[in-house]
C-alpha cells in the first residue's frame, strides 16, 4: 500500500480518508467503530511514535486497516441476514475485496471518487441518506423536552380543547407536516387537523384526524430516534439483493405494499405498486427471504395448512356442520381420493394427519381465484383474497404467514409480460374458470420478501412505519452484542 505521508505529513489520500471515517454516520455507520478520532489526532498532530523509526508505517497500516472495515461494512453490511434468520439466496456477486478496492484506487489516483462510488446502489438508499442528514440536521429540539399532557379522553377529535396543542403544533411544524405561520389554538382545529392527517399518512396511521393513543406514539419520537431508524434501514438495504433479472417483485412487510421493478437500459424501474395483507404480527408472522417464483395457479385449490385445520377448521366443523358446505370444502385421502362428504371419520382421520382437508376453487376460496408460487419451506406464497375490504385498512397484518395482494391481474400481467398470448381477458377468464390450472414459468421472477420501517417517495418525502414485527429492534440487538464481541 503506498504511504499515506508526504514527508512527515499526511498526504492528501490520508486527509480524504480520515474525512469519510469522520462522516461514517452519514452512512449509518458509527465513526467510533473506525477509530475516526483517534486516527485522525494521530495524523494531524504527528507522535513521538509516528515519527520513530516504523512510525509511520505503523499508523498507515492503522488507517488502511480502519478503511478496509468501513468499506466492507458498507458494502456488506455489519452483519449477515442469517443473523435475524433472513433468507436472502441471491446469485452470489463478484466478492468485494476491500484491500484490493483501495490498493486499485490509490495507485490510479482516484481514492476520493472510489469511496464514493462504493456505496450501495440499491434504489432508495441514497435519498434515504439525505433524509438522514436532514432529521440529523435538526438537533434535539425543545419541542420533545416537554412531555405531552394527558388527553382529556381516550382520543382527541377535531373541535376538542386540549392542553398539549402548541407542542403538538410546534413537533409537527419542525417535522414539516404544518406551516411554522400556523398557530395553534385552544381547540383542536383547522390546519392543525389537516397537519395530523399528513402526518399520519407518513408513518402508517389510519389518516382520520384523530389524535389517539396510536398518533401520540408517533409524535413523541425524538429526531434522534428517527435518525437510528433510519441507519437500521440503511444496514438493511446494504443487505438487499440488486436486480438480478429483468423483474422483480418487492413486498414490504411493515408498509403493507408491493412493489414490482423491471430493468430497463441498466435501470431499476418502478411498474407496479399495490397494497397487500401480510401474516399476523403476534402468531403468524410472514418470513424475509428471496426465492424465485416458478408458478401461477388460477382458480387454485387451498390446502388448508394442517396447523390451521387442527387449530381453526376442525373445531369449527364439529360446532358447525354446515360451514363445511358453505365454504366448500372437500377430504382427500392418503391415496388421493376425494372425498365430498363431511363425517366424524373424516374428521378424525385429518385429526391424525391420514388425510387433509381442501377448499375447492370459487368464491369463498381463501386464496381468491389466483396463486402465485415461489418454492418455500415455508409455504408462503402471494395470492387473492375473499376478504377485499381488509386493503382500506391502515395496518393489514391479518393472514396466517402468505400475502394476499389486492390487484391480481395487474400482477399477472406483469409476470406474464413475455408471454403475449396470456392477455388480461384471458388472464380473467382462467382466474373465473373454476377450473384449477397450474401454469409453469418459462422466466422465474424473484420475490424479496423485505422489511423496511422507512422509505422514502418519489417526492423526497420520508414515511416511517411500526416495527410490527418487532425486526428493527432485534437488528439493533444484533448491532450491540457484535459490538462487545468485539
Amino acid at each position: 500500500m503506498p504511504s499515506w505521508f508526504e514527508g512527515d505529513q499526511p498526504n492528501d489520500d490520508a486527509r480524504v480518508a480520515l474525512a469519510v471515517l469522520a462522516d461514517a454516520q452519514s452512512q449509518g455507520l458509527r465513526p467510533q467503530d473506525y477509530r475516526a478520532s483517534e486516527l485522525a489526532q494521530a495524523f494531524e498532530r504527528p507522535s513521538q511514535s509516528a515519527s520513530a523509526p516504523g512510525g509511520q508505517a505503523k499508523l498507515g497500516t492503522g488507517l488502511t486497516s480502519a478503511l478496509e472495515h468501513y468499506l466492507t461494512d458498507l458494502v456488506h453490511g455489519r452483519l449477515s441476514p442469517e443473523v435475524l434468520k433472513h433468507r436472502f439466496k441471491a446469485p452470489p456477486l463478484s466478492q468485494f475485496n476491500a484491500h484490493a478496492y483501495v490498493l486499485q484506487a490509490r495507485q490510479s489516483g482516484r481514492l476520493a471518487q472510489a469511496l464514493g462510488e462504493a456505496q450501495p446502489k440499491v434504489p432508495m438508499y441514497e435519498s434515504l441518506r439525505r433524509a438522514m442528514s436532514a432529521y440529523r440536521a435538526l438537533g434535539d429540539p425543545a419541542a420533545w423536552h416537554t412531555p405531552l399532557p394527558p388527553l382529556p379522553t381516550r382520543s382527541l377529535r377535531p373541535g376538542q380543547a386540549y392542553a398539549g396543542l402548541a407542542i403538538i403544533a410546534e413537533r409537527l411544524a419542525i417535522l414539516g407536516d404544518l406551516p411554522t405561520s400556523e398557530v395553534a389554538t385552544e381547540h383542536y382545529e383547522g390546519g392543525l387537523v389537516d397537519a395530523v392527517r399528513r402526518f399520519q399518512e407518513r408513518h402508517g396511521l389510519e389518516m382520520d384526524g384523530v389524535l389517539g393513543p396510536a398518533t401520540l406514539a408517533q409524535l413523541n419520537v425524538t429526531p434522534a430516534q428517527r435518525v437510528e431508524q433510519m441507519a437500521l434501514t440503511l444496514e438493511r438495504l446494504r443487505w438487499t439483493p440488486l436486480l438480478y433479472a429483468p423483474r422483480m417483485i418487492v413486498v414490504n412487510i411493515p408498509e403493507f405494499v408491493l412493489r414490482a421493478y423491471e430493468l430497463q437500459d441498466n435501470k431499476v424501474r418502478l411498474d407496479l405498486e399495490m397494497r397487500v395483507v401480510v401474516g399476523k404480527a403476534l402468531d403468524t408472522r410472514t418470513p424475509i427471504f428471496l426465492e424465485d417464483m416458478r408458478f401461477i395457479e388460477f382458480s387454485p385449490y387451498w390446502n388448508v395448512p394442517r396447523s390451521i385445520a387442527l387449530g381453526e377448521t376442525l373445531p369449527r366443523l364439529r360446532r358447525d356442520p354446515d360451514y363445511f358446505v358453505r365454504q366448500g370444502f372437500e377430504f382427500v385421502t392418503g391415496q388421493g381420493k376425494v372425498v365430498t362428504a363431511l363425517s366424524s371419520q373424516a374428521i378424525d382421520a385429518v385429526q391424525r394427519g391420514e388425510w387433509r382437508i381442501r377448499q375447492r376453487p370459487g368464491p369463498q376460496n381463501a386464496m381468491g381465484d389466483i396463486k402465485f408460487i415461489f418454492p418455500n419451506d415455508q409455504n408462503i406464497y402471494l395470492h387473492y383474497t375473499s376478504a377485499p375490504e381488509l386493503f382500506s385498512r391502515a395496518r393489514r397484518d391479518f393472514s396466517h404467514g402468505c400475502i394476499r395482494i389486492e390487484t391480481p391481474v395487474a400482477l399477472a400481467q406483469f409476470v406474464l409480460r413475455q408471454h403475449p398470448e396470456w392477455t388480461r381477458q384471458r388472464i380473467v377468464d382462467a382466474m373465473g374458470s373454476g377450473q384449477s390450472r397450474t401454469l409453469r414459468l418459462d422466466h422465474p421472477v424473484p420475490v424479496l420478501i423485505a422489511y423496511s420501517t422507512v422509505i422514502v417517495k418519489g417526492d423526497g418525502k420520508v414515511y416511517f412505519f411500526p416495527d410490527i414485527y418487532h425486526q428493527d429492534a432485534r437488528l439493533e440487538q444484533a448491532l450491540g452484542s457484535a459490538r462487545r464481541g468485539l
